[in-house]
């Protein structure tokens, strides 16, 4: 594939979160990993606040349009009572049925205990999957503790980076160009 849009949509209230840096890292990783030479393109809610409730925000409208328009997506969540934020869920609700059909997702979830490391496969995943995104691999989960580590030689991103890249660039290589 020559040139994808790579989105990271994060689902943050607060803006410049830690769960808005994991997620562009993330982002970053796997742009590499597809070949692509766009720049990622963040879509951070904490921008939007109570807007995403409003359907006549125009601006919420084309955060959806971009998120819509990713071949590669990451959707970001710090986990908020066990599961991801209300802010994010009301965002994806804003959008048809099989939204996201074509586009390949990576669930990412914060959390600050390993007790909730189930969280993106249990919750984010499925709404992701219910709006026909392709997942093709397993979830990240990061530990607020680790996040110092992104970007060195013990980074976890690039650990699930290592495992999952060639899946994800073989499912993004095999998709029909978008027109």
């Amino acid at each position: 594939m020559g040139s994808s849009h790579v989105v990271a949509l994060v689902g943050n209230p607060r803006s410049g979160s830690r769960t808005a840096r994991a997620a562009e890292h993330l982002a970053r990783l796997l742009s590499a990993a597809i070949r692509s030479d766009a720049p990622v393109t963040t879509v951070d809610l904490s921008a939007y606040g109570p807007a995403v409730l409003d359907p006549r925000a125009a601006d919420v409208d084309s955060a959806v349009d971009t998120v819509r328009s990713a071949d590669l997506l990451v959707v970001a969540s710090p986990v908020y009572k066990g599961t991801f934020t209300g802010l994010l869920k009301s965002f994806l609700d804003r959008m048809p049925p099989e939204a996201l059909r074509g586009t390949v997702c990576v669930p990412l979830m914060v959390g600050a205990s390993d007790a909730h490391s189930s969280a993106p496969e249990a919750s984010l995943r499925p709404v992701l999957v219910e709006l026909s995104a392709i997942c093709p691999t397993p979830a990240l989960y990061l530990k607020e503790a680790v996040l110092g580590e992104l970007g060195s030689d013990t980074d976890p991103a690039l650990r699930w980076y290592d495992r999952h890249a060639r899946t994800l660039s073989s499912v993004i290589d095999a998709l029909p160009v978008r027109t």
